[in-house]
């Protein structure tokens, strides 16, 4: 017969979550073996930290799934009339994690356990408990009201299925009450979508130290530099003078590496590409500049960062600066602004304009002039600026503009030919090699590059060959006209005083010349 002492000690054990959730439990690791659940790192910070609704930004295999689920279904076995939920963003996935983190700790437990709080219902998306308590998962979860919320890989449903994350948004989440608990977590996917505008909200929260009330989401971010297995022997690993860079540009942050760590990182990004920064992020910021998945040019802009490429790039006296240009009728305008150097083309400025049409991106160009003293070569316009108007007697956008920019003394224009989306996607991919980005004068720009991606299907759960059109596509469509007039990279300089030039021959950049006709007054 057990001891008084002995049983108060077991009931204390018992009603201890922590002492529970680091002793009662079993998983699978990734070698496939059954091990005893133990709270890592990442899993005893969260836990520590834990507020009414959190949202977890992470690297990956970290184990935080795993950890939210066995929290979740512990909370169901010591504790009557719970009700949890799980959101995947596929039926599969969240199928995936019922059996693996659900339903096989469950089946793991102590006998005894198992035998006080039985199952009374066990299908592939719910587990309901003699004591009323039920856990399930789906990919919308609408009906019903729960305690417990967990949504998994939330950035990749707000990137491929919009509509469901909305129904997410506006269903599931407002199931739990004020006091509940919701968990919100996912790898970054761009810089769009509800995870994202989450993640900011909660960051300037944190960054304000502002006091949460119960429906304030609080901000976790997990690095990849934090998880002890993430290093390797460093012997033989080359670290070439841009991951030195980015590992001194950590250092600078406040993020020191071990060698193991960097060599780690090095060999990890040979086989990640672009998805490197997005899959183990350093920073919260890092994260969501990372290209998103299936974005055309992510691992075109990772070499450009690697190559650092972009960064401070102004402009260059004695070049003219010339622009290319997306238009629409009520849609975005985009602009960016380059100059064609000796063996490249520097971007330094990108802007967008909506309901302002031609007279507002000539006034913006105007005042760019007077302001850095650009001298502006040629405006390298889309396809349809031959269309006529409806006004001007007629005339057409580009006889228009000619005789605007001729007024203003801004150069001259020129008509771009059109071109196949994917030939257009292509040739982009070729020339990004060659180009140098300003930083601070392209933001925007470089974030539509980044974020410009395939349309995924949801009937097929597959990526189409076709761009996604959104608010990225203004941006990188502009740029893409680069692909149509660059098949060279060669340039004289102006002269020293730099002087607006009477047409566009005065330039020896032959392919950029005789791709298009050239057009001027007598258009």
């Amino acid at each position: 017969m057990a001891r008084p002492a002995d049983f108060q000690t077991a009931v204390d054990q018992f009603s201890d979550w922590r002492w529970r959730l680091n002793n009662l439990y079993w998983i699978t690791d990734k070698g496939g073996r059954r091990v005893k659940f133990e709270m890592n790192w990442a899993q005893m910070t969260f836990f520590e930290q834990m507020h009414y609704l959190n949202v977890l930004l992470k690297a990956r295999q970290l184990g935080l799934t795993t950890f939210i689920q066995i929290f979740m279904l512990d909370a169901c076995v010591f504790n009557k009339d719970i009700r949890a939920g799980t959101i995947a963003h596929t039926l599969g996935d969240a199928q995936t994690i019922f059996r693996d983190k659900v339903k096989y700790p469950y089946d793991n437990l102590p006998e005894g356990i198992r035998d006080a709080v039985p199952i009374q219902r066990d299908n592939q998306t719910e587990l309901l408990l003699a004591n009323n308590s039920s856990i399930r998962v789906g990919t919308s979860l609408r009906s019903g009201t729960l305690q417990y919320l967990h949504i998994s890989e939330y950035g990749k449903l707000c990137a491929k299925y919009p509509e469901k994350a909305r129904e997410v948004r506006t269903g599931a989440l407002n199931t739990v009450q004020a006091g509940q608990l919701v968990f919100i977590e996912s790898t970054a996917e761009g810089q769009e979508g509800h995870f994202y505008n989450l993640c900011e909200d909660a960051q300037v929260k944190q960054r304000q130290a502002s006091a949460l009330t119960p429906l304030d989401f609080k901000f976790h971010f997990f690095p990849w530099w934090k998880e002890p297995q993430y290093s390797i022997d460093p012997a033989g690993v080359i670290i070439t003078d841009a991951f030195a860079k980015y590992f001194s540009g950590l250092a600078d942050q406040g993020i020191e590496l071990t060698d193991g760590q960097k060599a780690w990182y090095v060999k990890k990004a040979e086989t990640q590409l672009g998805d490197m920064k997005r899959e183990y992020p350093s920073s919260p910021a890092e994260a969501f500049e990372a290209s998103v998945e299936g974005a055309y040019y992510a691992d075109q802009m990772a070499v450009a960062d690697a190559e650092e490429r972009i960064g401070i790039f102004p402009h260059v006296a004695g070049y003219p600066v010339h622009t290319i240009s997306d238009i629409g009728m009520d849609d975005t305008n985009s602009v960016w602004l380059f100059q064609v150097l000796p063996s490249r083309v520097r971007m330094i400025g990108y802007f967008e304009h909506t309901g302002t049409g031609m007279d507002g991106m000539l006034d913006e160009l105007e005042r760019r002039a007077n302001e850095h003293g650009y001298v502006y070569g040629v405006h390298n316009m889309p396809h349809d600026i031959r269309v006529r108007e409806w006004t001007r007697g007629g005339m057409t956008r580009i006889e228009i503009m000619l005789q605007e920019v001729k007024a203003r003394n801004l150069g001259t224009v020129r008509k771009v030919e059109r071109a196949y989306v994917h030939d257009r996607i292509s040739g982009t991919r070729r020339i990004l090699a060659k180009v140098e980005f300003d930083q601070a004068g392209c933001a925007d720009g470089i974030k539509c590059l980044r974020n410009y991606r395939k349309e995924w299907d949801e009937d097929l759960g597959v990526f189409r060959d076709e761009p996604l059109h959104n608010w990225a596509s203004h941006g990188a469509d502009a740029f893409g006209g680069l692909a149509i007039i660059f098949t060279g990279l060669a340039a004289e300089p102006l002269k020293p005083e730099p002087k607006p030039l009477p047409t566009f021959q005065t330039m020896t950049f032959n392919d950029f010349v005789n791709s298009t006709p050239t057009y001027s007054e007598h258009v």
